[in-house]
């Protein structure tokens, strides 16, 4: 095992180089730095592929296998990143500068000190002259997550299957300390919420604006369906994620009924209305109002209205589900409703080596806290690898116990974004232990 000092150092020393290879996508340019991390991992004795979909554009896949089979567990990040405005930060946002304990810039959170902290412990460990006693570690590398991942996990799950079949994926979703009533939970993110996007139209008819009452104004007949979407939501209904992660929290989720989880949101509330905020969109069907368009030019009643709606569905359900939410919320005339985007939710199962691994870490690592299951409102290249390898077990876990939930959270994708360097060290001795762990 890498002595932890130097499992932080490489971690922070990686992790600052790579924050100054500038991954915005899009476009993207991930190729210099994937380049530099095939050099780094070749270096150390990995077996390194590059995988293009399209030019300039690489996916990294690095290999450490073994001489008899066993199990595959792979190490899983992204290099690209979102855009940042450096007159909103007060570092350069690609300078991975080091200040107050932590490294600064985009990508410190979301996710390129993940990949640094993998990255780091595989190679400090291929160094000492470790080696699979059975199986083999990958560590992938993809582009273009923050775009959709076309080019990337999704592409690499449906047209190279081979080159990233795994029985393990450890990626990102959770692992900030959640602190509760006096209890500490580290979250480990087994599924993901389902994407059903749709719009609701309303129908009028056309006229000039300066006579309001000659036209049937679309417009007017959709408002009060946004002010519907603000004031009410669908059902609450308990599924085992978040069965799972309120236990941990000590909240009593009665008999999983609407009236009963109402009453656990409320005591949640009063506690720490943090928690609320994080727990609630788990427990039922979502519905976002987040874009409205209607007539082109100012002076004409529009004959038709459109509001765009983010939808989220608990894994499991579909649009079925979406269908009944929208109906319980807005009733069911006055509108037509068209779906567009969907993704399926998808989950991986919660009691599984791969979670008795992290439970223990992090009984070692914080005495008295625990890891419990939780689900992603959103979504990540998880999905791609769930999809594509039924058996696998996908797990979404940066352990942060400097930086909690709800310091980190608004960091990511927001200006001044930053890791603890002592997180960084964290997570680097999580998956050394891992990977000694699960391939010997």
């Amino acid at each position: 095992m890498p002595e932890p000092a130097d499992l932080e150092r490489r971690a922070t020393d990686l992790l600052q180089r790579l924050i100054r290879f500038k991954t915005v996508n899009p476009p993207g340019d991930e190729e210099p730095a994937q380049l530099f991390l095939e050099k780094l991992l070749e270096g150390a004795g990995f077996e390194c592929e590059l995988l293009y979909a399209v030019d300039g554009r690489p996916n990294l896949v690095a290999r450490l296998g073994a001489s008899s089979d066993g199990a595959r567990l792979a190490l899983l990040s992204h290099v690209d990143t979102v855009l940042a405005d450096p007159e909103e930060w007060s570092v350069d946002p690609w300078s991975g500068e080091l200040r107050d304990g932590c490294v600064w810039g985009r990508g410190a959170l979301d996710m390129k000190s993940q990949l640094a902290a993998e990255v780091a412990a595989a190679t400090a460990l291929a160094e000492e002259g470790w080696r699979p006693a059975s199986g083999e570690l990958l560590v992938i590398v993809t582009c273009d997550e923050e775009a959709g991942a076309e080019h990337g996990a999704k592409w690499l799950c449906e047209r190279q299957p081979e080159k990233v079949r795994c029985d393990m994926v450890v990626n990102e979703g959770a692992g900030e300390v959640l602190e509760f009533d006096g209890r500490r939970v580290y979250g480990v993110c087994v599924a993901e919420k389902g994407v059903f996007r749709f719009r609701l139209t309303t129908e009028g008819r056309a006229g000039h604006a300066s006579l309001p009452r000659i036209g049937d104004n679309a417009l007017t007949k959709l408002a009060p369906l946004i002010e519907r979407l603000g004031e009410r939501r669908a059902s609450y209904g308990l599924s085992p994620e978040p069965e799972v992660l309120m236990h941990a929290l000590g909240v009593d989720p009665g008999d999983g009924s609407d009236g009963a989880l109402a009453q656990a949101i409320e005591r949640v509330e009063e506690i720490d209305p943090r928690v609320a905020i994080v727990l609630e969109p788990l427990l039922s069907v979502t519905l976002t109002p987040t874009m409205v368009s209607a007539s082109e030019k100012i002076n004409v009643i529009p004959s038709r209205a459109e509001l765009s709606v983010d939808c989220r569905v608990p894994p499991g359900l579909g649009e079925q589900e979406a269908r009944a939410a929208v109906a319980e919320v807005l009733g069911e005339d006055g509108y037509r409703i068209e779906f567009g985007e969907t993704v399926v939710g998808n989950r991986s199962a919660i009691d599984t080596e791969l979670m008795e691994h992290i439970r223990t870490f992090v009984a070692e690592e914080d005495p008295g806290a625990e890891a419990a299951a939780v689900a992603l409102p959103g979504f990540s290249d998880s999905r791609w690898f769930r999809d594509a390898f039924p058996e696998c077990v996908a797990y979404g876990f940066f352990p942060q116990r400097k930086m909690d939930l709800f310091e980190a959270a608004p960091l990511v994708h927001g200006a001044d974004e930053r890791v603890p360097v002592e997180d960084l060290g964290l997570a680097a001795r999580f998956y050394a232990q891992l990977v000694e762990k699960v391939l010997g």
